[in-house]
């Protein structure tokens, strides 16, 4: 008589949407797509608010304190999310974010609407922190691409329609509603985050980690420092100079204590990943403003039309986020940054090729669209990559570190293209072409450099 073994069915992961995560996932995602949002209508909406207010002056330190205040929020977040958990960073990042918002809203004077700012960018880098280690402690290893991708096109659909629509708002319902607006949307989607923050964990540590105190008195000095390089960004002539030229020695100075032990020489594991997404990013920025002026300037496109280029790269970006939470697991931890990171090398590097006159316009689209997949395929992976090499009580830290990372080079990259850009009468096609092969080196050093992520030559893949 044969005897036959019925095999137990191994139940399905959950997806970013079984029940008991539904409500988290469209929390999260929805606060993502606002914070994205705000920070790219206030871009639009912030000259006519400084002719209503009079308040030109005031115009820099307007985006320089609201960055200034984000990079010290994030690490005052992930000291505090290691301590006590997300919740607390969660819910006071929302206040911060809503009461900044109101009272930008309702400012009577620019110096109003500069404290309002400050409040909001605070809330944002304490959100922002936060989100990450609810990732970490709410959803399953499995899910950690796909879930990032989500925050991935949560990031880039307000990039496509994100200017139009608060113009739209600025001139049909008037600038304060681009600030008022957000905190009808803000409240709900925080408390559908509520039932599922009351079942993570609170850290089982008594206090604040070792160092927290010397460490955010680094981050004021950062943050200081990130102030002046925005503002000195946006100078011309000699205070530029010595602006970003202080901004840059206070960031060397103080930045390097906020990031993980290791991360100047590219020490394996989570120090490279932190690298990399600093070095990706100011590539792909740097990159990013010079495209509309070159394509304006020397190929004679409009402004809608050269903004056109970077909506493809936006859309290949959220393409390049689907895909990679979509493929086969990779066989090692860095195929996929390296596949960004070339990517963005190549596609980078096709666009400075667009500086020559006898090459089409078409040319530029297709480099900007590949250096899109790229930034696709790459800031999921890291993010993941950041939690998986983080203990438990090292997520909120970790986090914190790698978008410090990003928003630092970002900015110092920013700051020395527009004094690269400001240099002699006008920019020309000499500027374009370097300000685009340095953002190209950036992206390559990075694709050599992504073999380090792995730690002790372990090639296990990504969860």
């Amino acid at each position: 008589m044969s005897s036959t073994t019925t095999a137990t069915p191994v139940p399905a992961a959950p997806g970013l949407f079984a029940p008991r995560l539904r409500a988290m996932t469209v929390g999260s995602v929805a606060l993502i797509s606002l914070l994205a949002f705000e920070a790219l209508a206030v871009g639009t909406a912030m000259p006519t608010v400084a002719r209503s207010l009079d308040g030109l002056a005031l115009y820099g330190i307007a985006f320089g304190g609201s960055f200034a205040t984000g990079v010290l929020a994030m690490v005052v977040s992930g000291i505090w999310c290691d301590a006590r958990g997300p919740r607390g960073p969660m819910w006071h990042g929302v206040a911060w974010f809503v009461v900044g918002l109101l009272i930008a809203g309702t400012a009577p004077v620019m110096s109003a609407l500069v404290v309002g700012r400050a409040v909001q960018g605070f809330g944002s880098g304490l959100l922002s922190v936060a989100l990450y280690v609810i990732v970490g402690q709410a959803y399953p290893q499995e899910l950690h691409r796909k879930i990032f991708a989500a925050f991935a096109a949560a990031w880039v659909v307000p990039s496509l329609v994100g200017p139009a629509v608060a113009g739209l708002i600025v001139q049909y319902l008037g600038w304060r509603w681009v600030f008022l607006a957000v905190p009808a949307v803000a409240v709900p989607a925080v408390l559908l985050i509520h039932p599922g923050l009351r079942s993570l964990g609170r850290s089982t540590t008594t206090g604040p980690p070792a160092g927290a105190a010397a460490r955010i008195g680094w981050a004021c000095g950062a943050a200081l420092s990130a102030a002046l390089l925005h503002i000195g960004g946006q100078q011309r002539g000699a205070s530029a100079v010595v602006l970003i030229v202080a901004a840059v020695v206070g960031l060397l100075v103080c930045a390097p204590r906020l990031l993980p032990a290791g991360f100047l020489r590219a020490a394996r594991g989570l120090p490279t990943v932190v690298g990399l997404r600093g070095l990706a990013s100011a590539a792909f920025v740097g990159a990013e403003v010079v495209i509309p002026l070159m394509l304006s300037r020397e190929r004679g496109l409009s402004p809608t039309s050269a903004g056109l280029v970077l909506t493809v790269g936006a859309l290949a970006w959220s393409v390049g986020s689907w895909l990679q939470g979509r493929i086969p697991v990779p066989a090692s931890r860095a195929s996929l940054p390296r596949a960004g990171l070339t990517c963005i090398t190549v596609g980078t590097a096709t666009v400075a090729l667009a500086v020559r006159p006898e090459l089409p316009v078409s040319v530029a689209v297709l480099g900007w669209a590949v250096a899109g997949l790229g930034m696709g395929l790459l800031y999921p992976s890291l993010s993941v990559l950041t939690l998986e090499l983080s203990a438990p009580g090292e997520q909120g830290r970790n986090s914190s570190s790698l978008q410090l990372g990003d928003s630092l080079f970002a900015a110092t990259v920013l700051a020395l293209t527009g004094a690269v850009l400001a240099a002699g009468s006008a920019p020309g096609p000499a500027s374009y072409m370097l300000t685009l092969v340095v953002a190209a080196g950036l992206a390559l050093l990075g694709a050599l450099l992504a073999g380090r992520v792995v730690v002790g030559g372990s090639t296990r893949p990504l969860g």
